[in-house]
């Protein structure tokens, strides 16, 4: 397996896509229940405003995770699925680590990706606002993240389309 070298513009990028919470919740959605009638985006995620719906049915189909199928609606790619894979590993790695009692799936996820971030910046300083910084994790909790990180890593080197902005697509 070759390694991934990733810009700190290009770690950035792919984290802010995939620790959206709208789209997590929407990739976990389908995936665990299947397609979703555009007609019943709405109601099926109804903790997501219309915008961020919308925001989320828009990433996701500009970056080839999920598809309109006549009869069905929304469905996952098998990118979409491997996506939904990726989180569902990231979530069980953080309810083995960190349990609570009460914890949302997409907190689960986004925490996970907080840890993995730092070690995937090349130099520490090019990351301006600081917000990795402060999720470094112990000597002990680093080795133990070797497992998700090889995941995203693996996940980002067969879909380099996550670490490229898409035009007109406003964060």
């Amino acid at each position: 397996m070759t390694t991934t070298v990733l810009t700190p513009a290009e770690v950035r990028q792919a984290v802010d896509l995939l620790a959206s919470r709208s789209l997590i919740r929407l990739v976990s959605e389908i995936d665990d229940n299947g397609a979703i009638p555009p007609r019943r985006l709405a109601g099926t995620l109804t903790d997501l405003s219309t915008h961020h719906l919308r925001r989320a049915v828009e990433l996701a189909r500009a970056h080839g995770l999920i598809r309109i199928v006549s009869g069905s609606g929304l469905e996952l790619t098998a990118l979409g699925s491997e996506l939904a894979d990726l989180y569902d590993a990231f979530a069980r790695w953080d309810r083995y680590h960190y349990p609570a009692p009460v914890c949302a799936f997409a907190d689960r996820v986004r925490h996970v990706l907080d840890l993995v971030v730092p070690s995937l910046m090349p130099e520490r300083s090019d990351d301006p606002s600081g917000r990795y910084a402060e999720s470094l994790p112990s000597a002990e909790a680093e080795a133990d993240l070797a497992r998700p990180r090889a995941l995203l890593l693996r996940w980002l080197a067969d879909n380099p389309q996550a670490t490229v902005p898409e035009p007109g697509m406003a964060a």
